[in-house]
């Protein structure tokens, strides 16, 4: 979650930052859930893009996929460098 607000504030003028804040303060807690679409309409965030649907997904920018590939696996962290 941090990762998306920084890439937000640096890549995203209409990025709702006191939203995030919200938004981050409450993630913590055991019963808090924030769907993909819910993140995208409260934040204004340009990073994902959410599509429902027969052939919907959800989508990141570049910059944020590669980020959570690194997170999830060391594999693609070392192959990707």
């Amino acid at each position: 979650m941090e990762f998306l607000g920084i890439w937000e504030t640096v890549n995203n003028p209409t990025f709702n930052y006191g939203e995030f804040a919200i938004i981050k303060s409450q993630a913590g807690l055991n019963n808090y859930k924030i769907s993909t679409t819910e993140w995208i309409e409260k934040t204004n965030a340009i990073g994902l893009k959410a599509t429902a649907g027969r052939y919907g997904g959800t989508y990141a920018h570049l910059d944020i996929a590669f980020a959570f590939g690194m997170w999830i696996s060391a594999e693609f962290k070392v192959y990707s460098q």
